[in-house]
């Protein structure tokens, strides 16, 4: 098609023809109209990978696909927090899918960790929506640049997989706002993504595929989608609700059924034609707007390979180092402990699942590199430590100047489709850390995980390195950041907790089949630690490098509706270096329930060693706001608040506070409820005190350190108890009330 979609050629179509276009077919295509020359386009997995089925296609994709780079997972992406490496992903992303015929690649996924438990937790960014959604927008607005369109997911409050079908995350407005929703609005409002896909689960009750509030009223209506709402594969459960509900196209559809129930319900009156009709013309200009060439070409796959390494040791998280343990000066001379460094655990599974390109495994690195010394030392496929394998590699790691020890999560224990029961590693890995860091002190653990996980032998060890899901160039990566052909500058874009039972979802989550109480509300990952005060074995945004920077000289000014943030980092050590600085705000303000702190923006800064840069970003109000359930708006509230800037959430070294004064001054109006302290706190009241006498009842009492007090923390009409009668109160209400004439000075 090489028009836009018009009136007039909705209007050729038959009911027949309407009905097929908003339902999927052959599982990754949108329907075609062969008699108007209307081509079908596909679409696939991709959220880390090109997830293309290259011959049969399956209900749930999972037959071979075409070879593609695998790229770092978004557990692992995230903690770049590197707005530009997102948007180079998604330009690589996009131009593998544009090569490969797709139009339309599924993701980013931005739910958020919720729980550590939570099974599909390697594929999102973050706990925190700002990080979720600055990087899920730099990675839209990279895909969209080379004419793919994507598919963010899972929309919305998708934060479980066992019965992801049907079940219902229960929460507050407030907490579905500013946790839940807000990554998706803000990737909406700024990346403009060509489609969202709507997610099996209920929210409060109500189906995310039938639900207008979601689809409709926030986000059209609200925010300015004017894209496509696609269903997740298999969650449409009643088709005709869902498009009353706003949802546009159905996936992967039902063959000739879902032709057929539209069809009948226009017929019967259960569906009009002008809301099909919508559906239509958005499924239309989305195949006008992003269709490619389905013919394969061929593209550079060995250039997105040396990226995908790039990228991965870029984003990989020094979580300890003691006494310079690392970087090491040789590969040669340490001994390799784990079947993880063969078989590395490098991709998510299920949709995430990607046919790699070319793998390259820390084993295989190392022996490139000359080093012999390597004992798989436990199994992937059992969890029981075997006692012969410990004991070998322990005999090594005593004669050893170092040991790397490669452990993770098995990907049986971490997938898609399930969640988990556990945040500890197989009990044979752990002993195998335990006896191996008793008898060598220079032992180094390198992680492969999906998401948090316990570490009982984090104080014992010399050094820990979490990789996460690194991608197919793994075993690179990992020995660039071991040996310090890169600086490690990633930071957890997810808290540590010492334990399971620390994390405030614990005893709650997964407790039920058919609901999930988000208990937690607003108080998720680090909002919750902090709020409780509760150690964690490594905070949010925490990581280390090969050099050392130091803060200094904060200023912040108040512009009105904005604030403006500049300090200083300076690079204190002998190497080059990238530090992320975090921008925190504590509100003090407002009389709610509010974090301790909440992060509202970060910058990755590149520092030459001894050179000091400054950094400057612009706070909007937005940053300084809380969402009102009761008024169905963000609310702003005048007063202190306190700008933090640091290394973590745990680790501010610069704060500052500010007053804000941003709204009009309308007083509230005074009444029996007021609260005395309140009255006593406006000086322009006094007159009014004055003049019906009951100054001298609240004079009387003022001197009195605990009287006054508690006569503050009673209402007006409770007055009574210290002498003011009901005509006072009246007469007191009447002056407070009225209008203030101007004056002129």
């Amino acid at each position: 098609m090489t028009s836009p979609i018009t009136h007039n050629f909705i209007q050729q179509l038959t009911l027949t023809e309407k009905a097929s276009l908003v339902s999927g077919k052959d599982f990754w295509f949108t329907a075609g109209i062969d008699r108007l020359n209307l081509e079908k386009i596909m679409m696939t997995d991709g959220p880390s990978g090109l997830r293309k089925q290259a011959d049969s296609a399956d209900a749930l994709g999972l037959n071979q696909s075409v070879k593609a780079i695998t790229f770092p997972a978004s557990a692992l992406t995230a903690a770049s927090f590197d707005r530009q490496a997102l948007t180079t992903l998604g330009k690589n992303l996009g131009e593998a899918a544009k090569n490969e015929g797709v139009s339309i690649l599924l993701g980013p996924g931005i739910n958020m960790k919720r729980s550590p438990l939570a099974g599909r937790n390697f594929e999102y960014f973050s706990e925190d929506p700002l990080v979720a959604g600055e990087l899920g927008a730099a990675y839209v607005k990279g895909v969209q640049s080379q004419g793919v369109g994507v598919s963010v997911k899972h929309f919305a409050a998708n934060n479980r997989e066992n019965q992801r079908f049907t079940s219902s995350s229960n929460m507050s407005e407030r907490a579905l706002r500013e946790i839940y929703l807000s990554a998706f609005e803000r990737i909406v409002v700024n990346a403009h993504p060509a489609t969202l896909m709507c997610s099996y689960n209920a929210i409060n009750g109500t189906l995310n595929s039938q639900n207008f509030k979601l689809l409709t009223k926030i986000l059209r209506d609200e925010w300015g989608f004017d894209g496509v709402v696609m269903s997740d594969w298999g969650a449409v459960a009643d088709h005709v609700a869902a498009l009353r509900s706003g949802l546009d196209l159905e996936m992967p559809g039902k063959g000739p059924q879902s032709t057929t129930e539209i069809v009948d319900a226009v017929k019967h009156g259960d569906l009009t034609e002008a809301t099909l009709d919508i559906a239509v013309k958005r499924v239309l200009q989305m195949v006008h707007d992003w269709h490619v060439d389905s013919q394969p070409k061929t593209y550079d796959k060995a250039a997105q390979h040396e990226f995908a390494r790039q990228l991965a040791a870029n984003s990989m998280v020094l979580l300890k180092n003691n006494d310079q343990t690392l970087p090491l000066s040789s590969i040669k001379d340490v001994t390799i402990l784990g079947e993880l460094a063969d078989k590395p655990r490098y991709q998510g599974g299920g949709s995430s699942h990607v046919n790699a390109y070319r793998i390259t495994t820390p084993l295989e690195v190392a022996q490139v590199a000359g080093n012999t010394n390597y004992q798989a030392a436990y199994s992937l496929d059992a969890e029981e430590p075997d006692a012969n394998q410990i004991a070998k590699a322990i005999a090594t790691a005593k004669q050893a100047t170092k040991v790397v020890i490669f452990a993770g999560v098995p990907e049986a224990l971490e997938s898609e489709g399930f969640d988990k029961t556990t945040m500890a590693l197989p009990d044979n890995q752990n002993e195998l850390i335990k006896q191996v860091a008793a008898v060598n002190p220079h032992t180094i653990v390198v992680l492969q995980n999906g998401s948090a996980i316990e570490m009982p032998w984090a104080d014992d060890v010399a050094a820990i390195l979490e990789t996460y899901l690194a991608g197919e160039a793994v075993g690179e990566a990992t020995w660039d950041v071991l040996t310090g052909a890169v600086n490690p500058s990633g930071k957890l874009a997810e808290s540590f907790p010492l334990k399971l039972a620390d994390n405030p979802t614990f005893g709650t989550f997964n407790a039920s089949p058919l609901t999930e109480t988000y208990h937690d509300d607003i108080f998720i990952g680090y909002r919750y630690y902090d709020l409780k005060q509760r150690a964690v074995r490594f905070p949010f945004g925490y990581g280390l490098s090969y050099t050392h920077f130091s803060y200094h000289n904060l200023t912040v000014t108040d512009h009105d509706q904005n604030v403006e943030v500049s300090y200083q980092i300076t690079n204190d050590g002998h190497v080059a270096g990238r530090e992320i600085s975090q921008i925190y705000v504590a509100n003090h303000a407002s009389q709610v329930e509010m974090p301790i702190k909440e992060l509202r923006d970060f910058a990755k800064t590149t520092l030459a060693a001894g050179e000091t840069k400054t950094i400057t970003r612009i706070l909007p109000r937005r940053a300084f706001s809380w969402y009102n359930a009761d008024t169905n708006n963000w609310q702003m509230d005048d007063g202190r608040y306190t700008i933090l800037i640091g290394r973590s959430s745990r680790d501010l070294d610069l704060h500052q506070d500010i007053t804000l004064a941003w709204n009009p001054q309308a007083m509230a109006p005074i009444t029996n409820n007021t609260y005395i302290g309140t009255v006593m706190a406006r000086p322009e009241l006094r007159s009014a005190l004055e003049a019906t006498g009951i100054a001298k009842n609240f004079d009387a009492l003022a001197g009195d350190d605990t009287n006054s007090e508690m006569m503050k923390n009673m209402p007006l009409r409770s007055a009574i108890m210290i002498g003011v009668n009901t005509e006072q109160l009246d007469a007191f209400l009447k002056l407070a009330n009225q209008p203030q004439s101007d004056e002129v000075h």
